[in-house]
């Protein structure tokens, strides 16, 4: 008897130790390199610069729409304001590139993050009477006028069904590619879509390289992954 429960007691030993030495699956950081990602109701991870785009959509006969109960931070309606957050590899460090998946991100700067993602664009023609677009803080690369215009990093080298490790401590967004929503382990995801109503006289709307899911033709409509635990 004695016997016995000496060796119960080195299983559990064991099974503690092997508990205590392997690694966590969740990432703690987020990977190197800097990049933006549309702000969530949540907020912005610590540190991480904010800034945000207000569009003049059309005026006449107003389309926009957007998610039931979506999560993001900002202002929707007849006009569409996002904010963003954008990670400085200058101020914040990161552990890891970005996994292999399928998926996009936001550019922040002249390349993308790591190797793996192609660098793609979408233009938006905001309305043309009286256009009251507007802007503050860091945004991602691209081109803020009278209209708008972001660049994005996008990748396609994984499979969306296999979890990819990134930080679960807070709520956030990535984008659709070409399949389905990415998965994150230890997260949960919703999609949530959002169609902006663009200028409806010589529509000039374009996209170019490799950008996330846009279906929207004269108006753009793009397809968001929300990840929460």
């Amino acid at each position: 008897m004695l016997l016995d429960t000496s060796i119960h007691c080195l299983k559990m030993l064991s099974i503690l130790t092997l508990i205590l030495i392997v690694p966590s699956t969740y990432a703690e950081q987020w990977p190197k390199g800097t990049f933006t990602l549309v702000k969530s109701n949540a907020g912005c991870p610590s540190g991480w610069a904010e800034g945000w785009r207000y569009q003049d959509n059309e005026d006449k006969k107003n389309d926009n729409f957007i998610t039931y109960d979506h999560h993001f931070y900002g202002s929707f309606g007849v006009n569409m304001e996002f904010h963003y957050c954008t990670k400085d590899e200058n101020t914040i460090l990161g552990n890891e590139t970005w996994p292999k998946g399928n998926y996009c991100i936001l550019r922040q700067g002249l390349s993308c993050p790591s190797v793996g993602f192609e660098t793609g664009s979408i233009y938006w023609d905001d309305e043309d009477d009286d256009n009251g677009n507007t802007l503050d803080g860091v945004l991602p690369s691209g081109s803020y006028d009278r209209n708008t215009f972001i660049d994005y990093c996008c990748r396609s080298d994984g499979s969306d069904k296999i979890g990819i490790i990134l930080p679960t401590s807070q709520s956030f967004y990535l984008l659709r590619f070409t399949s389905q929503c990415q998965q994150v382990q230890g997260m949960f995801v919703r999609e949530e879509s959002v169609e902006t109503d663009d200028e409806d006289k010589n529509n000039e709307n374009k996209v170019s390289g490799s950008h996330p899911l846009n279906d929207g033709g004269k108006n753009n409509r793009l397809y968001y992954c929300y990840y929460y635990t």
